[in-house]
Parts: structure tokens; C-alpha cells; sequence
């Protein structure tokens, strides 16, 4: 590009110059917007008009009056920073948090803690649609299936980052009605007497573990009834169904409420579960991806 022709930053400044004169009425009024001096707004529009070859402005003591060309450069001028402005927020809107969000969570913990949750988030970032589903199923993450996945447990080995969000204990209940039909077993060894609710998916160890005297083994428990999900394990433990082992989470609230009680409490191997939420990573992460995690990880 020639010296006479100048730069393209200097081209959109002068075009800034000179919709900022006709807005103002005075060089020394568009100076003081623009924090520029009277001389130099003077200088830029010299600059303009030599390079077109024809008088922009008539400037007298009084006022200033735009040609018929001035009239023209300065529709194509405004014209032109508009779409300067509406490209650069288009590019940066892409870094910003917005957009479809496609979130996978567990049944039971992401009604119980990550829905409870999504009112704030939608008020802390309005333009990002949050598409939630809550599955007890494994969605690949990696073929597109969703955004953020919310997992229970050691993670496989793979390219996925995660981040812990917490981490979740488990608890045997009963309700007291339960109890009072069928008595409180007072070491595990009596679950065989009693009707024991459990998952039905398949499990790296499908029993109940315990630790007594220091040593941890584990029961091979039997009963009427199973399910995929701990809420529902609750729910029938808390209509007395059976005796239940279950997240804490998921039986909180009915602990609290004295209709579910622990059991077996001296027992209890203190096995946790890590809860953490599996996303694509790297440099080109969406926003609204890293916003959701960041929320999850401040407020679980």
C-alpha cells in the first residue's frame, strides 16, 4: 500500500474523524471525543480531502457545512464503522458465554443438585441455553453426544478433561416403620434377614462392602426389588419397603426429615465416590463450557 494511500488502521480513523465532526458540529468538539487535538482532527480531514481530490467540509467562523461529497463520504463512513463494529462484537461474542449448552447428568443427583442449580446459573449468564438431560446412561462426550457430562467414580483413561466438583459418601437406611416391623440389624451379617434394595446395572463390585475390625469385605445382599437409580432406592426405603444403600446425597433430605434412618453406621467402610464433570478441553473450548464447570465446581 502506498504512503499517499495510507494504512487501513489510519483509513478507518479518519473515517472515525470524520463522522465524529459531523456529530459534533467543531473540530474542537470532536477532539474532545475523540481526545484529540483541534489541529490534528484539522490535519485528518487535509489528509482525507487531498486524497480524494475534493472539498469535504466549508468551514467558516461560524460553522461547518459538509459538500455534497461530504455528504456522501460520510453515509459511506458511518456505513462502514457500523460494520466494523458489528464484525469485531461477532468475533468477540464467540469467546463469550452463550449459546446452546448440552448437559448430561445422573437421575437422582441431577435432579437433587445440579437442577435446584440452574435458575442462578441462567440469571448469571441469560444467553446461554442450557439443554439438560438426566440419564443414568454413559453419553459419549467425544462423538458429540454433549457438552458436560456430570460422572460418578473413577474415570477412564481418554483425551476428555474433568474437574472435580465434590465428592459423595454412601449411607445404608431404613425407614422406622421398616424397623419397627422387621428390628434394626445390628451387624451386617443380618441383612441376609432382611429385604436389601439395590441397583440394577452392573457394578465393579455388586455388593454391599463393610469394614469390621479393620478389615474390609463385603456381603452378597438379596431382596424384592431393584433399580437404576439411588432416589428411587430411597423412596422405596422410605415407604418401608426395605433397607437401602444409597449416595448420601440422594437420602439427605429424608434423613433430616426422620423418615429415612442410618444403619449399620459402625460398619461402614467409608467408601466415596468423586463427582466430576467431563467436557472436551483445550485452547478452543467454548465459553459457555468453562463457565458451567467454573459455576458447578464454586457451588457443589
Amino acid at each position: 500500500m502506498d504512503a499517499k494511500t495510507g494504512s487501513a488502521s489510519d483509513r478507518a480513523r479518519a473515517l472515525e474523524v470524520f463522522a465524529a465532526i459531523a456529530s459534533e458540529g467543531s473540530f474542537s468538539a470532536a477532539g474532545r471525543r475523540l481526545d484529540l487535538s483541534a489541529s490534528a482532527i484539522s490535519r485528518t480531514v487535509d489528509r482525507i480531502e487531498e486524497r480524494l481530490g475534493v472539498r469535504l467540509i466549508l468551514r467558516s467562523t461560524r460553522a461547518l457545512t459538509l459538500t455534497a461529497e461530504g455528504q456522501a463520504y460520510l453515509s459511506a463512513a458511518r456505513r462502514i464503522l457500523t460494520d466494523l463494529d458489528e464484525a469485531e462484537q461477532s468475533i468477540a461474542d464467540q469467546g463469550a458465554p452463550r449459546g446452546r449448552l448440552r448437559v448430561s447428568a445422573a437421575l437422582a443427583h441431577g435432579r437433587l443438585c445440579i437442577v435446584p442449580l440452574l435458575g442462578q446459573f441462567s440469571v448469571l449468564y441469560p444467553h446461554i441455553l442450557v439443554d439438560i438431560s438426566l440419564t443414568d446412561n454413559v453419553v459419549d462426550i467425544a462423538a458429540g453426544e454433549t457438552d458436560v457430562a456430570i460422572r460418578f467414580g473413577p474415570l477412564a483413561d481418554s483425551p476428555l478433561m474433568a474437574r472435580k466438583l465434590g465428592e459423595s459418601g454412601r449411607v445404608i437406611v431404613a425407614s422406622p416403620d421398616y424397623i419397627a416391623r422387621n428390628g434394626a440389624p445390628e451387624m451386617p451379617e443380618d441383612l441376609y434377614r432382611h429385604n436389601c434394595l439395590s441397583f440394577n446395572f452392573r457394578r465393579a463390585e455388586p455388593v454391599w462392602p463393610f469394614r469390621k475390625d479393620g478389615r474390609d469385605y463385603a456381603l452378597n445382599v438379596r431382596g424384592s426389588i431393584e433399580a437404576n437409580n439411588g432416589e428411587t432406592l430411597g423412596q422405596l426405603a422410605a415407604d418401608g419397603i426395605g433397607i437401602a444403600r444409597v449416595g448420601t446425597f440422594s437420602v439427605a433430605a429424608d434423613m433430616a426429615a426422620g423418615t429415612l434412618v442410618p444403619l449399620l453406621e459402625g460398619y461402614n467402610p467409608g467408601d466415596i465416590e468423586e463427582i466430576h464433570a467431563v467436557f472436551a478441553g483445550g485452547p478452543n473450548t467454548p465459553a459457555r463450557v468453562r463457565a458451567f464447570v467454573e459455576f458447578l465446581a464454586e457451588h457443589l
